[in-house]
């Protein structure tokens, strides 16, 4: 019998310890298939901060470290400095983390050009705190600290990133498996700082507290609400309202900050000689 599916041998046999319906599980996979099909089983390293996906090292066959909550990129970033430059570092954090109190690690990582990966799950809500609006909870939704609806104008963290230096940037959604992974190869491959919004489900206290259905009612609306990026730049932000955005936001070869060293390093042994 042709086998037509497999699990990916870089994920564990520990079951998964999130709520039903959520997509952790999905990009979990994700990752692993994309870690596996590029060879790079025992040559990645991750990082896992204070969040839903605190637990990570359970999941993934290869190093995981923990971070102090939102301290994800800057572990990352001592990482790369020491290890083999064929290892793959990449990090896993959520919009209650990247979007709040890593806000200046990311930034800062991006401005400098660190060859590490983000794969950001941005669910609009702190998960596992007890779901509190976060940076990217849309206008108006509500959350446990703001029970009649967000104020705040939601951070768009993947222009965000673009616009502080980030050479590779991508968003994706959960229900978009095949382009998320798509974006996290490209990503993974590229030399130097690389960023994947991807849009997640947080069916427990997202969709409960803005009446949102069930996880597959949330699933099914990021499929029936999804634009490319190319699309969402000729409309207005009233016109992209709701909408999930999909696609390559930017790409450019840029040199990342340990190649810059070394050329430094390099020019000044050959001016003592």
């Amino acid at each position: 019998m042709e086998v037509v599916y497999k699990k990916p041998k870089m994920l564990t046999d520990t079951p998964l310890h999130y709520c039903p319906g959520c997509t952790h599980g999905i990009v979990h996979k994700l990752i692993a298939q994309v870690l596996e099909e590029l060879g790079k089983v025992d040559g990645a390293i991750g990082v896992v901060p204070v969040g839903c996906a605190v637990f990570g090292y359970k999941y993934f066959k290869c190093d995981v470290f923990e971070a102090a909550h939102g301290r994800a990129p800057a572990t990352a970033s001592a990482i790369r400095r020491v290890v083999n430059p064929d290892n793959i570092v990449f990090t896993y954090q959520g919009d209650g983390d990247l979007a709040s109190i890593g806000m200046a690690e990311t930034v800062h990582a991006c401005m400098r050009g660190e060859n590490i990966t983000i794969i950001f799950i941005n669910n609009g809500i702190y998960g596992m705190t007890g779901g509190q609006y976060s940076p990217t909870t849309p206008h108006g939704e509500k959350g446990t600290t703001a029970p009649y609806g967000n104020i705040d104008r939601p951070f768009d963290i993947a222009a965000l990133a673009a616009a502080a230096g980030a050479s590779y940037v991508a968003k994706g959604s959960a229900y978009h498996a095949a382009q998320t992974t798509k974006f996290i190869q490209d990503g993974i491959a590229h030399k130097g700082f690389s960023l994947i919004d991807c849009a997640g489900v947080c069916a427990t206290y997202y969709g409960r507290k803005n009446k949102k259905g069930s996880a597959v009612d949330m699933m099914k609306y990021q499929r029936d609400n999804a634009i490319t990026v190319e699309k969402a730049r000729e409309m207005t932000a009233e016109e992209k309202k709701g909408k999930i955005i999909i696609g390559k936001v930017c790409e450019e070869d840029y040199p990342e900050l340990t190649e810059q060293y070394q050329k430094i390093i390099d020019r000044l042994m050959e001016a003592k000689k």
